[in-house]
């Protein structure tokens, strides 16, 4: 071998050596930059992606409900199980089991996202429909929503029908009676 081909073989070395380190500082930076973007991730933009998929939320004060995605927005999601449609807060969910991989950002959400839980308590309240709310302390009440306010629901209970005022903090879910 010529010092030529010895200086050539030096110089591919060293390229080879740069070329690695290059790569192994990219993955580094690829790496850091993929946990930052996971750390703008949010629960509810994971049940977005979702809907539709049959998924076991565990719920404070009440545990698990088995059930399809229908619907999720800012700080609830509905789920149907069986006959039973359950409103659950967001605030209150544990756990949930089943969800996508992937997630929808908040400004590709449908406008609909937007309603707040005192939304899907007016239309159950406009149908006067009968329901069970359930409470983070594990108590419940067969209610029919009256009035609902900016973070409360006014509620009928019992055959005196008492009235039964419920901060939106203190409820985990609300499901229809079947």
């Amino acid at each position: 071998m010529t010092w030529e081909a010895d200086l050539f073989a030096y110089f591919d070395d060293l390229e080879g050596e740069a070329v690695a380190a290059f790569d192994a500082e990219r993955q580094l930076e690829v790496a850091d930059r993929a946990r930052a973007e996971y750390a703008g991730v949010e629960a509810a933009g994971r049940l977005m992606a979702s809907i539709g998929s049959a998924l076991t939320l565990r719920v404070a004060g009440l545990g698990a409900v088995r059930g399809r995605l229908v619907r999720v927005a800012a700080d609830w999601c509905l789920l149907e199980s069986g006959s039973q449609e359950w409103i659950i807060r967001l605030p209150a969910l544990l756990t949930a089991q089943g969800v996508s991989p992937r997630s929808v950002p908040r400004d590709a959400w449908p406008v609909t996202a937007r309603l707040g839980f005192g939304s899907a308590l007016r239309r159950i309240s406009e149908s006067q429909e009968r329901c069970c709310v359930r409470l983070v302390d594990g108590s419940q009440y067969d209610a029919v929503p009256v009035r609902v306010g900016r973070d409360f629901v006014e509620a009928v209970t019992g055959e005196r029908r008492e009235v039964l005022l419920c901060a939106f903090e203190s409820i985990a879910a609300v499901h229809t009676r079947a």
